[in-house]
């Protein structure tokens, strides 16, 4: 607590009768606290206290106001979607309703690819523009349509991640300023075995998108040479995601490693394009083939999800074919990703039969020493 404690108030103007019993502390510590009403001094009158909040850095947490009318409520999947003409992307016209609107149509192929998974929110209450911030545990208040397992960390705690199990849940959560969804390589059933492996790649500056298309390509046809398909995911950034369904047969340790040997054998193969390193020094003028979105605990984009970006985007699976026409990773916006639920997901399209075998590892390994 000593190391907490400061002499001097942090705020410019203390009411007298809280200043004269109160003990100041450095403010860096964000609590959640229910209360009756605020004092005309702006004082909490009946304050209870919540809990710590982990989730929330206390830079961005500012007082509370009642919300000013932005529409009458409405209904979506059973939620009850407060101010739903708030703005939440202005550059694209979008508010709150269109945003849970949006997860409502697209609910129901979003809980092919993310449901029963631990995911993380990215949440903006007060729109794009404003603060946003990442939840990977669930809170006090939570929808009850959002669910949670109980998952052992690296650092030995248990913690709850939050699993969407029913389409409601995608609702619920735009309503508490939910934009993106990003979603473990596992499913709660198995969760030490995932399912998915995906090579995240990602250009430095100045890189144009036939660059990542081309980064792409090559991952394509180094897993068809080993004995694995995969499918392209625009991410609605700058990027590309190739995904590789698997059955789940492999434990994490194995899917890491395996991610990581493609990515630094690309890397060296071609060192003036690629780079399987993080560091920014290194990718200068290259594509970061990033094989960490396959570590136990990190996240990807779920397929479908808007993106917290300019215009609106959306995270849409292609064919290969179609990627090879596009001209941008953000070419989907939220009417144009609405029009593909009609058709098949080329995610689909993969059979979930292959896996990280021994004649796979092989294949690689022959590639390697070739």
């Amino acid at each position: 607590m000593r190391k907490r404690q400061r002499q001097t108030s942090p705020f410019s103007e203390v009411p007298g009768d809280v200043a004269r019993s109160a003990r100041w502390v450095r403010p860096d510590l964000v609590v959640e606290v229910e209360y009756a009403e605020l004092t005309d001094q702006g004082s909490i009158r009946h304050g209870v206290f919540q809990g710590v909040r982990e989730d929330k850095e206390a830079t961005v947490v500012k007082l509370e106001k009642p919300e000013k009318s932005s529409g009458e409520a409405i209904t979506v999947l059973g939620v009850r979607i407060s101010s739903p003409d708030r703005v939440v992307f202005p550059d694209a016209g979008c508010t709150k309703g269109d945003v849970a609107g949006y997860y409502a149509q697209a609910s129901e192929r979003m809980l092919e690819h993310s449901g029963d998974r631990p995911v993380s929110l990215l949440r903006c209450p007060d729109g794009r523009d404003g603060d946003c911030f990442f939840q990977k545990h669930a809170g006090k208040g939570f929808p009850g349509g959002i669910g949670t397992v109980d998952i052992k960390e690296s650092s030995g705690k248990t913690e709850p991640y939050m699993v969407i199990s029913e389409a409601a849940s995608f609702a619920a959560a735009a309503q508490m300023g939910t934009i993106e969804f990003h979603i473990w390589g596992s499913r709660t059933d198995i969760l030490e075995k995932p399912d998915r492996l995906v090579f995240d790649l990602d250009p430095d500056e100045g890189l144009s998108f036939s660059d990542v298309k081309k980064a792409a390509k090559d991952v394509r046809e180094l897993l068809a040479e080993i004995g694995l398909e995969s499918v392209p995911m625009v991410t609605g950034g700058k990027g590309v995601h190739v995904v590789v369904p698997l059955r789940r047969t492999a434990e994490w340790e194995t899917v890491t490693f395996f991610a990581r040997t493609v990515a630094s054998f690309m890397a060296q193969r071609n060192p003036d394009r690629y780079v399987a390193t993080m560091s920014k020094a290194k990718r200068k003028g290259k594509i970061f083939i990033d094989w960490l979105r396959n570590d136990r605990g990190s996240t990807a984009v779920a397929p479908y999800s808007i993106r917290a970006r300019k215009g609106a985007p959306v995270a849409v699976p292609v064919t290969w074919q179609e990627l090879s026409r596009l001209r941008s990773a953000n070419s989907f916006d939220i009417g144009k990703a609405l029009k593909r639920l009609d058709k098949p997901c080329p995610l689909q399209s993969v059979e979930t039969k292959q896996s990280i075998s021994q004649a796979v590892v092989e294949a690689l390994e022959a590639q390697i020493s070739a």
